[in-house]
């Protein structure tokens, strides 16, 4: 591993592909502070599967930094019933996005991908060597072969082209403008839904997929935000580097958090004919805590946050 020089945000024109994104608005939030000229183009200009339309406007606005956490995302329900849309829109995206930035002389770029990119039966914690030592999650494998395309594309810009492009592996996001659509939403998200839901319907009980066994790890899309900023300042190196908290939880102890959170009184129903997915996934961050960086919202902390904005949210759009 190495630590690259200190690279400066400020007075950079910073390109944030993705900007109405959960991850793409936290990162606006954070560059705020950076002094740096933000950037974007939303997709009714410019759409980013289209390669003559992504290098035409990267080469007019001549972006010096590029993060890319732009991407076509959902749950275990929209990856297993969209294959095709997941597989081709990550590739055109990340593609467009990293040739266009090498032909338009970009200094630096960050390419977000996901922890899914791991073996599903990798050791715990995930550590970035297991990459491509195993076959993978079968539920969600087009988006991740999508994802480990993008971390080789940075590596080959890299070694071909002398680009500092790096790519970082962030675990389950959760936060402020997520999606709570229950036919393409994460876990998160979906059981906050469900739950208020239930809650507002007075419902006996909440089903949730599966055994609620597998175990997942949490981090809240600001301190995601906060890491990614950070790696663009401080981190130079082909290898990807983890991002999450190093901690994780079951998805009943999440569901019962998210209950005692909500206030929904029910019963908690597992349906096991549903597929439980990978049954760990577990980020080891010892690079990055290295490196001097540490996630700072509690996961109970950061969920009744959320909660609030959901459920002020849903004020507004009955009113």
């Amino acid at each position: 591993m190495t630590e690259g020089p200190v690279y400066s945000l400020e007075g950079k024109k910073v390109y944030v592909a993705g900007h109405r994104g959960m991850v793409g608005s936290a990162l606006m939030r954070r560059l705020a502070s950076e002094g740096c000229e933000i950037v974007t183009v939303g997709r009714e200009a410019v759409d980013l599967r289209r390669q003559e339309q992504v290098e035409a406007w990267m080469m007019d606005e001549r972006p010096q930094t590029v993060f890319v956490p732009a991407a076509t995302v959902g749950g275990i329900l929209a990856n297993d019933t969209r294959p095709a849309e997941f597989l081709y829109d990550n590739l055109m995206i990340e593609a467009n996005i990293i040739h266009s930035a090498w032909s338009a002389g970009v200094e630096k770029l960050l390419f977000l991908g996901s922890s899914c990119i791991y073996p599903k039966f990798a050791p715990q914690p995930l550590q970035e060597s297991a990459l491509l030592t195993g076959p993978l999650e079968p539920t969600n494998e087009w988006y991740a072969i999508a994802k480990i395309a993008g971390v080789k594309l940075c590596q080959a810009y890299r070694r071909q082209y002398g680009c500092d492009f790096i790519s970082a592996m962030p675990t389950n996001l959760y936060g402020v403008g997520d999606n709570f659509d229950l036919q393409s939403s994460h876990v998160m998200p979906a059981l906050m839904a469900k739950m208020h839901r239930a809650k507002l319907d007075r419902a006996a009980s909440v089903t949730i997929w599966g055994t609620g066994t597998p175990r997942r790890e949490f981090l809240h899309v600001d301190d995601c935000a906060d890491a990614l900023v950070f790696l663009m300042k401080t981190y130079s190196s082909e290898e990807h580097i983890n991002v999450g908290v190093g901690e994780d939880i079951s998805i009943r102890e999440l569901a019962e958090l998210v209950r005692r959170i909500v206030g929904f009184e029910g019963e908690i129903v597992t349906d096991t004919s549903k597929p439980d997915g990978t049954p760990r996934k577990l980020m080891d961050v010892s690079r990055l805590t290295r490196l001097g960086w540490r996630a700072r919202t509690g996961l109970e902390e950061g969920i009744a946050q959320v909660y609030r904005w959901y459920c002020d949210r849903q004020l507004a759009a009955d009113a």
